[in-house]
């Protein structure tokens, strides 16, 4: 466990803008703060922890070309997402680099690659965009659109952490 939660430590301290020797303007800033709670709420062992940073009508397109002969577009309702995460058991991990930050009065996006782990293994990565809106409590996940590409991808789409030697892509 304690490497995972180290893994867990890594992937917010790697929440960054694009510009790094730029100061980020607060509303940049609380954006990037939005993400990287969210991020963390996918790690976290309570799996309702999700629920508190995202819209519940927002819906999540997952861009999938795992199987890169056949790539397909799955459209997720948020609400049905969160009754499934619920009652996994796993342990997750998400780690995205945030790459660019938009902000136009009450909403915003963040772009950037991430890798995906789930119980110690990596499963994925892939360039997440992530629409959100400021609410009352702050910034939520309005909807989310990302790539689900194989792991000897990540070096090419620019995850931080790669190349691996260890990476290899496994039949999904």
């Amino acid at each position: 466990m304690r490497g995972f939660d180290l893994l867990a430590g890594l992937s917010l301290a790697l929440a960054a803008p694009a510009s790094a020797g730029e100061p980020m303007s607060d509303e940049k800033l609380a954006v990037a703060e939005a993400v990287t709670a969210f991020m963390g709420a996918i790690g976290s062992d309570t799996k309702t922890d999700l629920a508190d940073h995202m819209v519940p009508e927002a819906v999540i397109f997952v861009h999938s070309r795992m199987d890169p002969a056949n790539p397909r577009i799955d459209v997720i309702p948020v609400a049905d997402h969160l009754d499934r995460w619920a009652t996994r058991t796993a342990r997750y991990l998400e780690e995205m680099t945030i790459s660019t930050i938009l902000v136009d009065g009450d909403m915003a996006v963040a772009w950037g690659p991430y890798a995906f782990w789930a119980d110690y293994k990596l499963s994925h990565c892939g360039i997440n965009s992530l629409s959100l809106v400021r609410r009352d409590s702050g910034w939520k996940i309005a909807n989310t659109s990302f790539t689900m590409e194989l792991p000897s991808k990540c070096e090419e789409l620019g995850v931080p952490g790669f190349p691996a030697e260890s990476v290899r892509d496994e039949t999904p």
